[in-house]
């Protein structure tokens, strides 16, 4: 399930974007050159499971997230949901919007609900915009409201408001 690849081109000071030196922790940087052959450098990716393909961004791109779950140190597990990318304003973490039906015994009819989510979004999808259809999956607490990872995007575009036709 887990293993290393290596990616072509990739230094460590590609990957310098915040105040504290970014590494991923299970690659040993300091490696002597005389024992190695090749000029690549090693980057750690792994497979979640579940049926969700780990994304090429992930597999060749630069970036360093503890949080991402392909190439961090975070598990998937339990629920598997699906919702709208609502906003989009965080630094890695979006809002979404999940819709649903509450019926009512009262007056026998459905009434129309939402919750709004924060979901950690990995640098490995670059091309999400507010109204995309994401499908997310539980994992530990990220911080003190995220407790989902962005896994797929499902379908792209569409209004940002309001419910669908059901």
């Amino acid at each position: 399930k887990m293993k290393m690849q290596r990616t072509r081109n990739f230094s460590m000071a590609d990957a310098q974007t915040e105040r504290s030196y970014q590494k991923q922790p299970t690659v040993f940087a300091n490696r002597k050159a005389a024992l190695s052959k090749s000029k690549k450098s090693l980057r750690y990716v792994r497979n979640i499971g579940l049926g969700f393909k780990t994304p090429r961004d992930a597999q060749v791109g630069n970036y360093i997230d503890k949080k991402c779950p392909f190439t961090g140190n975070v598990s998937i597990r339990g629920r598997i949901l699906t919702g709208r990318v609502a906003k989009m304003k965080m630094q890695r973490t979006i809002v979404i919007r999940r819709e649903y039906l509450h019926y009512v015994t009262k007056y026998n009819r459905f009434e129309k609900r939402h919750k709004n989510m924060s979901v950690h979004l990995s640098p490995a999808f670059k091309d999400v915009e507010v109204g995309d259809t994401v499908m997310v999956g539980e994992c530990r607490p990220l911080s003190k409201t995220v407790r989902y990872n962005v896994l797929k995007i499902t379908s792209k575009g569409g209004n940002k408001k309001g419910f669908k036709k059901f």
